[in-house]
């Protein structure tokens, strides 16, 4: 095609600014090049016309839009350097063949091309592709026709590289929606709390796992300063292992006894270790692992290997006990034959013998107790029991003022391992001389119910529980007592073990009055 007047000169400039008003309202890479070839091809009148982009990687054109190729043709690369495509992308500079019959090197477009003119797509002083048309006939385009098409490449060039960078962008932006996405998916889902603070130590995120540790919302705090939400934290030496990796980089890992704002003393493991933007600190993050539960784990093993240990030592004392025991007992039957004793020392010999009697009683309730506590049922006295434990405990009670009221009904046998029932009421009576720290009454009281079944109670006139809590004392690790008094495993104990026996444990408390435990065991000939 040649422009041979002003005319159309005008015409051609007017086409060029609307070429140009639209290519910058297009964003879509694939629907702008079908614009820019539907333009070229309305204003230019061409028979033909193919777009190239440069792969930098692979040093070859690719087609991204064509008309008037056939599809063998738009498929094949051409390498640069090679035929007059290649060449344009060599030398940046457009190149128009008259006569293609004179080149050697010419790559294969249309059939019986005899001329041809390639323009390159140049964008920010880079090469990124190539505009190309062909003829059937030889001088079909001149030099008044480089100019234009010159022109309309320029300003498409620099509409496909916005596009591209706008696509980049976008994908840039999705990858980042994805990730941030699938990040606040894993601060949701692990059960580690996770948070995070800047340079002046104001929270900047908040996962669920700390909300329910520490009671506070992300909304709440995220935003405020960590030490003036949690102050606490200054005094559990927090704030200058933060202050190190802030100032100096490095990860720090603490261990810190920590009063949430529910009032709870928790046990955690802190890992803090700094976030940077470049070689600049800007912040740290903070994960946090709540220990309490196996902490009190390993207290419970330790104490138990101790109680282990001290049902040991007590077997080994009482039996230390037992023979000069035996020695004072026999010397006592000895002084007590003599025909001409005086009755007073009499009297000190008979309260000798007596006395040796119950230490006896004793030390053979501590060899019972500490004996293996393999389940071995039996019949046994219920009454008789409680009794033994009784002996164990008396002293804690009068320690602490406690009044003891008795009243055992006449009671068939139960079906029982006696050990373990003793180990259920030792507990339940330890329970009730604390909780009547300053005096009050402990009333034990057996009974026959149902007409098959016995009931033992165990009373207290100590503060009760509350109701809220009432449903929660029989379950692992509850306990109202001081952190370090209590393991919270005693009533859980105690009710796996009436389980075992096939009986039930079960509590009434008013608050201010005192509480009553009632445990129930089948007889010896229901079970048989």
């Amino acid at each position: 095609m040649t422009a041979g007047s002003d005319g159309q000169h005008g015409k051609l400039l007017q086409a060029l600014i609307d070429i140009g008003q639209e290519l910058s309202s297009t964003i879509d890479l694939e629907e702008l090049l079908s614009r820019i070839l539907r333009i070229s091809r309305e204003v230019f009148r061409f028979e033909n016309a193919i777009i190239r982009l440069l792969d930098e990687d692979r040093r070859v054109l690719t087609a991204v839009a064509s008309y008037g190729y056939e599809e063998e043709v738009v498929r094949r690369d051409i390498g640069v350097g090679r035929g007059v495509m290649g060449r344009v992308v060599l030398t940046g500079a457009p190149i128009l063949i008259s006569d293609l019959a004179e080149m050697s090197d010419y790559v294969p477009g249309i059939h019986d091309a005899r001329s041809e003119l390639a323009v390159p797509l140049v964008a920010r002083e880079k090469i990124i592709g190539v505009f190309n048309v062909e003829s059937h006939l030889p001088n079909a385009f001149s030099d008044s026709d480089v100019a234009p098409l010159m022109t309309l490449a320029g300003q498409a060039a620099i509409a496909i590289e916005n596009a591209r960078l706008y696509e980049n962008l976008r994908s840039m932006s999705t990858r980042y929606r994805e990730l941030h996405q699938l990040n606040n998916r894993l601060l949701k889902s692990v059960n580690l709390g996770i948070y995070a603070v800047d340079a002046e130590m104001h929270i900047t995120s908040w996962n669920r796992a700390m909300e329910e540790m520490s009671g506070v919302g992300e909304n709440d705090a995220v935003g405020k300063d960590l030490f003036e939400l949690f102050p606490q934290l200054v005094e559990e030496g927090f704030l200058d292992s933060l202050r190190r990796v802030l100032e100096k980089g490095a990860i720090e890992k603490v261990r810190l006894k920590h009063l949430n704002f529910k009032g709870e003393v928790r046990f955690q493991k802190r890992r803090l270790a700094p976030l940077k933007d470049g070689d600049r600190i800007s912040g740290a993050v903070v994960i946090v692992e709540d220990i309490t539960e196996f902490k009190r784990l390993m207290d419970q093993t330790v104490q138990s290997e101790k109680l282990a240990e001290v049902g040991r030592l007590s077997a080994g004392i009482a039996h230390e006990i037992n023979n000069p025991l035996s020695v004072i007992a026999y010397a006592a039957q000895l002084l007590l034959r003599e025909e001409e004793i005086p009755a007073f020392q009499k009297e000190i010999v008979e309260r000798i013998e007596g006395e040796v009697d119950r230490l006896k009683a004793l030390t053979g309730s501590l060899l019972t107790f500490s004996r293996s506590q393999e389940t071995k049922k039996r019949a046994i006295d219920l009454n008789e029991v409680i009794r033994d434990v009784l002996r164990l405990v008396r002293y804690e009670l009068s320690r602490h003022s406690v009044k003891l009221a008795e009243d055992y009904g006449a009671l068939p046998l139960v079906w029982a391992d006696s050990n373990k029932i003793k180990q259920v009421f030792i507990n339940l009576v330890m329970n009730a001389s604390h909780v009547m720290s300053k005096g009050g009454t402990l009333t034990l009281k057996t009974q026959m119910i149902n007409g098959g079944e016995v009931e033992a109670l165990v009373a207290d006139t100590g503060s009760g529980i509350p109701p809220a809590i009432l449903e929660q004392i029989f379950e692992p690790f509850f306990s109202t007592k001081k952190e370090g008094e209590g393991t919270g495993l005693g009533l859980y104990i105690c009710r796996n073990i009436i389980n075992e026996h096939e009986g039930r444990i079960t509590v009434d408390s008013v608050e201010g009055q005192g509480t009553v435990f009632r445990v129930v065991l089948p007889l010896a000939d229901m079970i048989t």
